[in-house]
């Protein structure tokens, strides 16, 4: 029904049901991308409301060229990433601060923050997500997509607009330098 020529053009009449069910069928799809992402869950919970802020102010750009869930998809990992760059930036701006004297806050180090890992795990899941934080975002993205979302070569391919073939690569990078950062996490414990 989601993905049908009627159900995208109540949504583009703005018809309340047809959101509410869009909200409830990629609620979960939508949170759990950004927290794969964003590792915190209050900045999870904030970032997924202004994914469907973001589709409700821009279904009418909604072509069908591809899948409404891999448009929804598209708008969720940008949004996800876009939140990363300006935190980085702001992360930045705030070390150069505190060099010069301007910044008298401390940064604080972010806690890590899933609530899929149990409490035994919390240090290997720490040491992942560093591990996955430090990946180059494209190798990132297409890892999490396919490794984590669970989704086929293809659906990713249709997310990230690139071909099957080049995601391939980026997952068999993306793998080498996990497990060159996890060894020597290991290593060192």
């Amino acid at each position: 029904m989601t993905e049908s020529v009627e159900f995208i053009a109540l949504l583009k009449k703005r018809d309340d049901s047809a959101f509410n069910q869009l909200l409830e069928l990629y609620q979960h799809m939508v949170y759990n991308s950004i927290l794969n992402i964003v590792q915190h869950e209050q900045d999870a919970e904030d970032l997924s409301q202004e994914v469907f802020i973001r589709i409700f102010k821009s279904i009418d750009s909604f072509r069908g060229d591809a899948k409404l869930s891999t448009w929804i998809y598209r708008i969720t990992y940008t949004t996800a990433l876009e939140w990363e760059r300006k935190k980085k930036a702001g992360k930045a701006i705030n070390y150069f601060k505190n060099l010069i004297g301007i910044n008298e806050q401390k940064d604080s180090i972010a806690s890590f923050d899933h609530p899929g890992v149990s409490i035994e795990n919390k240090e290997m899941a720490r040491a992942l997500f560093k591990a996955l934080s430090q990946l180059p975002e494209q190798q990132r993205i297409a890892f999490l997509l396919i490794k984590s979302e669970g989704l086929s070569y293809q659906q990713a391919s249709e997310i990230m607009n690139k071909s099957i073939k080049s995601l391939e690569g980026l997952i068999q990078r993306a793998k080498e330098n996990l497990k060159l950062q996890l060894n020597n996490f290991y290593k060192n414990n």
